[in-house]
């Protein structure tokens, strides 16, 4: 079953990191965190953005998910 995962890194992250993190959305926040938000389908594709995300060596502060549907409309 797909989630809906939330990574926060502690670090503002402007538009030119969004080719880095392709398919997430990237909100950032007042607090200059980032939150990187997006549908994963298994662990596999959580763990390719938190090693990049380590690669990069941005402070990762939080992960969290949620189950979504199968049939569910929510964007990546």
């Amino acid at each position: 079953m797909p989630r809906l995962y939330q990574i926060c890194v502690a670090h503002y992250l402007d538009e030119t990191w969004n080719e880095w993190f392709e398919g997430l959305t990237l909100n950032r926040r007042e607090d200059g965190t980032t939150l990187l938000t997006g549908v994963f389908h298994d662990a596999t594709d959580v763990h390719n953005v938190l090693n990049k995300i380590r690669n990069l060596n941005l402070d990762l502060v939080s992960v969290s998910f949620r189950e979504i549907a199968e049939d569910c409309d929510e964007v990546q």
